[in-house]
């Protein structure tokens, strides 16, 4: 039995979802500031809140992959898709979404795009989650290192989307 296609962008997903609330924790400043521009009185401890439910779904959702959890990933991308297509709408001046507790990229077209699609990964894969991932790993090819290998470089094509590093770049030469 292999897992389903879905299984490599749900766990990017869940690890990118887990790292970015672990980052709020820490930093929520940029996340805050995000969130007043939107009209949103959310302060730091509101942020290291919504941010510790994040790690926790990433933690729940690896450790006891079912239905259930699945789905509270897809609602957690999809209401960060929502955030970013309202944004965008409405125009909001945000320099950075705090999505990784730093000064990153604006929120765009390409941030809308990516949440979007970790939100229907996680829903398909909610739809028929392995009992136990370890062991659906374990019937892949060579013990399921090459899904985490494909896994982990989606995670980072995402982080760098998300991020935009070379913009950075471009504000450090001007």
């Amino acid at each position: 039995m292999s897992a389903p296609a879905v299984t490599a962008p749900f766990l990017a997903a869940v690890a990118l979802l887990g790292i970015a609330g672990l980052a709020k924790t820490v930093r929520p400043d940029y996340t805050a500031r995000a969130l007043q521009v939107a009209g949103i009185g959310a302060g730091r401890a509101m942020v290291r809140a919504g941010a510790l439910a994040e790690v926790a779904v990433a933690v729940a959702a690896l450790s006891v992959p079912n239905p259930v959890t699945g789905a509270l990933v897809a609602a957690a991308y999809l209401g960060f898709a929502v955030f970013v297509a309202v944004a965008l709408w409405r125009g909001w001046p945000l320099s950075t979404c705090g999505c990784f507790a730093r000064r990153d990229s604006m929120p765009g077209v390409s941030h809308l795009v990516l949440d979007i699609g970790a939100a229907l990964a996680a829903a398909v894969w909610a739809a028929d989650p392995p009992l136990d991932l370890s062991a659906a790993l374990s019937r892949q090819p060579w013990d399921g290192w090459p899904l985490l290998f494909v896994s982990a470089l989606v995670a980072l094509l995402a982080f760098v989307v998300w991020t935009d590093p070379l913009a950075q770049t471009r504000r450090l030469d001007r």
